[in-house]
């Protein structure tokens, strides 16, 4: 079995029955990673493994800080032995270093996880944050706000959030400059 087809099954068996929305996102962000092929390379499996894992940190079957990036790196490690760049992307998805933080939990999230390299991180960001929660395409600012909205300016998401967003616009408009300059690349003169 590759490396997608058992994330999969695994994110499947952790997520759609306790956890269907939860489920339906991941299938969404996985969605949009495989339409970053053409600019993740060999990469592009990788990603996509990361994609639909991402958020395994929420079932309750795993779940043991609260916090779903540290609790889902942890388990695919411990547990899974699932490639070690998958469970980084895992851990540190969509700016887990200021939840962690906000969280106290930043130096545990540091200390036992690597950052992966800028643009990967920066892919899975991008998959994330323009999906909705039910798996549709979205846009960085609207899924912020509907974060936010789900739940409150002043909870610790809610605070985690607004202070990433700058970083997640940023990680956003850099994976779409990449896609166009892929395509005006591959558009015949």
């Amino acid at each position: 079995m590759d490396l997608t087809e058992r994330a999969y099954g695994l994110a499947e068996s952790l997520l759609a029955e306790p956890l269907p929305r939860r489920w339906a996102h991941s299938l969404g962000v996985a969605g949009r990673a495989r339409e970053l092929r053409g600019i993740l390379g060999e990469d592009a499996a990788l990603m996509e493994a990361a994609a639909v894992l991402h958020d395994v940190g929420y079932s309750p079957l795993i779940a043991s800080t609260g916090f779903h990036p540290l609790d889902g790196a942890r388990f695919l490690r411990d547990q899974e032995g699932l490639d070690e760049r998958v469970v980084r992307l895992v851990a540190h998805h969509s700016y887990a270093l200021l939840e962690a933080e906000e969280r106290g939990l930043r130096e545990e999230l540091e200390s036992e996880f690597e950052l992966e390299r800028p643009a990967l991180v920066d892919a899975l960001v991008f998959c994330d944050m323009t999906t909705t929660p039910d798996g549709g395409h979205t846009t960085s600012t609207d899924r912020v706000g509907e974060i936010v909205g789900r739940y409150g300016p002043d909870t610790i998401v809610g605070r985690f959030i607004q202070r990433a967003a700058p970083e997640i616009h940023a990680s956003v408009q850099r994976v779409e400059g990449r896609l166009d300059a892929a395509r005006k690349s591959v558009q015949p003169m």
